[in-house]
């Protein structure tokens, strides 16, 4: 996510962008900050906005990977689909 100390903003969604623009927003008001408790509360806020960056972009690799084996599963040949699994019937 970070390159050089700069926040690489290419090809992520509209949420994770803002989520790490307000982080770097957080870590540079912490920066100017001289009151300890300040610098404190904004670099927390920096934290917690980078959690949520990553849970975003947790959710979206998620959903990514859910929609590939949707489309992996549908190509699969009906005698292999998950459904016909539990429909056979085997004599002992």
């Amino acid at each position: 996510m970070r390159a050089g100390g700069r926040v690489v903003l290419n090809n992520l969604s509209v949420q994770v962008r803002e989520c790490l623009q307000h982080a770097e927003h957080c870590a540079r008001q912490a920066a100017a900050q001289t009151n300890c408790k300040l610098k404190e509360d904004f670099l927390e806020m920096e934290r917690r906005w980078l959690f949520l960056a990553r849970s975003y972009e947790f959710t979206e690799r998620l959903g990514d990977f859910s929609d590939e084996a949707k489309r992996n599963t549908d190509k699969l040949p009906e005698a292999l689909a998950p459904a016909s699994i539990g429909a056979c019937s085997y004599r002992a």
